[in-house]
């Protein structure tokens, strides 16, 4: 209720009390006439139950007025409670507005305490909605003063209007939150120590139910098994590893041909997988890792981790004996083809996309230089092999080659 509102309603209350006050008055100036004129009647002004009105030493009125005298007695008594409330009502009007809002402002806390206040998107929709409407009512009325039977507030105010939007769109980002937070997880693992490693795949493993047609989590997992192959002890386990992740790394690309990192680690597993097979298995699976590495630069053009495993690819060809190559060519009708030079290419590249990239990287420049007979060149990539850190188990094999290649260099 408005204060203004209020103060009329006292006002009006006021002047109807002074109105009655005034009747009264000139009712008594007509009792103290007749009281002259009739010293037989009197009121009884005691406090005790009883008739209003008492006759002494006089003679009976007539029935008629009597009645009247005693609704006028009981009319008076009801003035003077009227004011008395009249006079509370004006010393309350001041906190009047205060304890109002108040009672209001603790009922809608309730409310949204509630479970039933928190609808669904759809349902809060329809009633900002309806709250449209009704504030385009002919009433005038915001939807913020209209109230239900019970007096609670029925319509959402902006704020709520807003807090139901966010909700909704936190609902929608939620879950792709999460993924993202889980995936940023691995990667960190990814790039920690053996345990790191193992734990990396033991959450992928448990995320598989759930995220099992997510492309960016299958290719992770494909990397997992790369990186739990290489620091496992057993040939059993390594091998259980090689073949669980080729798997996973096919699924990813069966999946999303368009994914770079995809094709990278299948290609990546397929390579391992050479290591188990039989002599025509391990030819296959090196056709098959050329065309998903070129599938992955063709994607991602800017990867040196891709260039570098097809530097890698080329050396290895290129170091292929003459039966080798008569083998391949009759089990797949050419054999695969490639030089130290393409090598020596790709390895260029990817210090230049990433100068610094690893140490393996300069020991394999270093190995094609000395094949092309550029002893010098050779010799800057093992200095600049020595003075790089070893930050993975490559890097520790890489060094076992580099105190080889050094003497070999006149080093």
């Amino acid at each position: 209720m408005a204060q203004a509102d209020s103060k009329v309603l006292v006002l009006g209350a006021l002047a109807g009390v002074a109105g009655i006050s005034l009747a009264v008055v000139c009712y008594q100036g007509f009792r103290s006439r007749r009281r002259r004129s009739c010293p037989g009647l009197s009121l009884n002004h005691t406090n005790e139950q009883g008739p209003g009105i008492m006759l002494v030493d006089g003679p009976g009125l007539p029935g008629g007025q009597a009645e009247v005298l005693e609704r006028l007695e009981a009319l008076i008594k009801c003035v003077s409670e009227l004011k008395d409330e009249m006079k509370a009502l004006k010393n309350a009007l001041p906190t009047l507005q205060d304890q109002v809002m108040e009672e209001l402002r603790g009922r809608d806390d309730a409310r949204r305490a509630t479970p039933l206040h928190r609808t669904a998107p759809a349902r809060r929709k329809r009633v900002s909605g309806t709250i449209t409407g009704a504030r385009a009512g002919p009433s005038g009325r915001s939807s913020e003063e209209a109230e239900s039977e019970g007096g609670y507030i029925t319509a959402l105010t902006d704020s709520e209007e807003e807090e139901a939007s966010d909700a909704e769109q936190t609902d929608d980002e939620a879950p792709a939150d999460r993924l993202s937070v889980l995936l940023e997880r691995i990667d960190r693992l990814h790039h920690g120590t053996d345990c790191d490693k193992r734990e990396s795949l033991s959450i992928l493993l448990e995320q598989r139910e759930e995220l099992g047609h997510n492309s960016e989590y299958l290719w992770r997992l494909t990397r997992a098994y790369c990186d739990v192959h290489d620091v496992s002890c057993t040939l059993e386990e390594k091998k259980t590893h090689a073949e669980t992740g080729k798997k996973v790394g096919e699924d990813a690309v069966a999946l999303n041909p368009t994914c770079a990192e995809s094709h990278q680690w299948y290609a990546i597993m397929c390579g391992i997988m050479a290591e188990y097979d039989t002599v025509q298995n391990k030819i296959k699976n090196g056709y098959i890792f050329k065309d998903h590495l070129d599938k992955a630069i063709e994607l991602k053009p800017r990867d040196p981790m891709s260039y570098y495993l097809l530097g890698r690819w080329c050396y290895a060809v290129a170091q292929l004996s003459w039966i080798e190559r008569k083998v391949a060519a009759a089990l797949f009708g050419e054999p695969p083809s490639a030089t130290v030079e393409d090598a020596l290419k790709n390895f260029l590249k990817v210090e230049e996309i990433h100068p610094g990239y690893s140490k393996v990287n300069y020991v394999f420049l270093a190995k094609c230089y000395k094949d092309l007979g550029q002893r010098e060149e050779a010799r800057k990539m093992c200095e600049a092999a020595c003075s790089a850190k070893a930050s993975s188990k490559e890097d520790e094999e890489a060094q076992k080659e580099l105190d080889l290649l050094c003497p070999a260099l006149a080093m």
